[in-house]
């Protein structure tokens, strides 16, 4: 069962007093791109996570972030005071060397805010850890499955616009023998009016009206787009990945079609052309949301 690329999972749970949210969103990519937004200090988790998400998804762009909220132990501000004691003595040396008034006092010494710092939440990973893979695992099952629901829809999508283009062709197939014996048709009677009663040469006539039928002949392109047709069917009853599989196949049959369009010197079989050329482009558009 085909499945979509476009999917997002949210859960939320409580751990000592906060409240830690996991959200998960995808969007079509050609591969599979893990992108992890985590909260400083839990870095180490990121390559674990990533692992779990592949296992799940083959191909899309999956955005993975990690939001605590509440009140976190955070640790107290610290001062470089061996910094702070190398500031002043440069400062010192520079007033006598340039002779500068003035006094180095403390107002001048805080506008060195490198000299004082403040550390990022501080996080117990091995208790907070196994919490947060619990809610990305969550999240990532609310994600497969709304791409699996996508991917039904995507797939009666596909299906009905499957037997368009086969009704299509199958009129195309129909029309293909009659235009050459209206062709036929055409030329005996514009060659009778300017021969007015003369001798019709009839075996130049079959003979072009031969040449004729080998140019417009769509038989091979009629037949390799019932091929891509059938393979095309196959590959949305397959599991795993098939969307670069499908991708080809449409293209393929693009190319045939407008084989088929410069070929057939007929406007009904234009017409058809141009309705599977639609049908084709639209079918394009979804399957680049497969994944």
């Amino acid at each position: 069962m085909i499945k979509s690329m476009t999917g997002y999972g949210r859960r939320t749970g409580v751990w000592n007093g906060m409240s830690i949210t996991v959200e998960m969103k995808s969007v079509n990519h050609r591969f599979c791109e893990v992108i992890c937004r985590l909260p400083k200090g839990l870095g180490r988790l990121e390559e674990a996570l990533k692992q779990t998400i592949r296992q799940q998804c083959e191909r899309g762009r999956i955005e993975l972030t990690v939001s605590v909220v509440g009140s976190v132990r955070r640790q107290g501000e610290w001062l470089d005071l061996l910094s702070a004691r190398r500031y002043y003595e440069g400062l010192r040396r520079l007033q006598r060397a340039l002779r500068l008034p003035g006094t180095i006092d403390i107002a001048l010494m805080a506008g060195f805010r490198e000299l004082f710092a403040a550390s990022d939440m501080v996080f117990d990973e091995r208790a907070i850890g196994p919490v947060i893979h619990k809610l990305a695992s969550g999240a990532l099952k609310d994600l497969a499955r709304m791409r699996c629901q996508e991917g039904k829809s995507l797939l009666r999508d596909l299906t009905a616009r499957l037997r368009v283009v086969k009704r299509q062709l199958d009129q195309i197939k129909r029309r293909t023998p009659r235009v050459v014996s209206e062709h036929m048709t055409k030329m005996k009677a514009r060659l009778a009016g300017l021969i007015e009663g003369g001798h019709l040469d009839t075996d130049r006539l079959e003979q072009e009206v031969v040449i004729f039928a080998d140019r417009c002949d769509v038989t091979e392109e009629l037949i390799r787009l019932e091929s891509h047709l059938t393979q095309f069917r196959a590959a949305l009853t397959e599991t795993g990945p098939v969307g670069r599989r499908l991708d080809f196949l449409l293209q393929e049959m693009g190319r045939e079609v407008n084989t088929i369009g410069s070929k057939a010197n007929d406007a009904a079989i234009a017409l058809a052309v141009v309705e599977v050329k639609s049908e084709l482009e639209k079918m394009r558009e979804q399957v680049q949301n497969i994944e």
